[in-house]
């Protein structure tokens, strides 16, 4: 049972991304190679970097021991593995913000504390907002890329997962 706002949001986060490396999961080595201009970079290193930002955000979110993860080593089932992994652990994350005071104030100050000696400070609400934008831009570059190899790219909308698991459908109207 969904129990935050937002977990429709985070749920289509993981279930496209993972939907799109389904539909990655068969391409060969020179096609998870292939780059198109003003994206990320090839298919494979998008992914790769769609992933291993979910790490780093839920590692921030978190707070907690940073999740081991190796982005230049892993392969499609690999990247899979680690967002079907993710999933209940968006919604565990978004279920304690849910009336918890005050880690709900989207203005609460998350840190981030960096290697070279830096923090940086940002809003959780600015935090949680930019995982979105992330996966969704990246996941647009891929489909990019997939369509300048004449491969249809499946459909990742908000609109597909609540069609995809029945809660948005059409009925017919009557024309009068």
């Amino acid at each position: 049972m969904l129990t935050s706002l937002l977990s429709d949001a985070y749920a289509h986060h993981v279930w496209a991304t993972i939907r799109q490396l389904d539909a990655c999961a068969a391409l060969d080595e020179a096609q998870l190679a292939t780059t198109v201009p003003g994206t990320y970079g090839s298919i494979l290193d998008t992914l790769r970097h769609v992933v291993d930002g979910d790490v780093f955000y839920l590692n921030i979110l978190r707070g907690g021991e940073p999740e081991p993860f190796d982005k230049d080593a892993c392969d499609i089932p690999t990247l899979r593995a680690v967002m079907v992994a993710h999933g209940p652990l968006w919604q565990e994350l978004l279920a304690g913000y849910e009336g918890a005071d005050p880690a709900a104030d989207p203005a609460t100050d998350v840190v981030e504390y960096e290697d070279n000696g830096y923090e940086t400070h940002a809003p959780l609400g600015v935090r949680l907002g930019q995982v979105l934008y992330h996966g969704t831009d990246h996941r647009s570059q891929v489909n990019t890329a997939l369509t300048t190899l004449g491969i249809e790219p499946p459909a990742i909308e908000g609109w597909d997962i609540a069609r995809d698991d029945g809660r948005m459908y059409t009925i017919p109207t009557p024309q009068g």
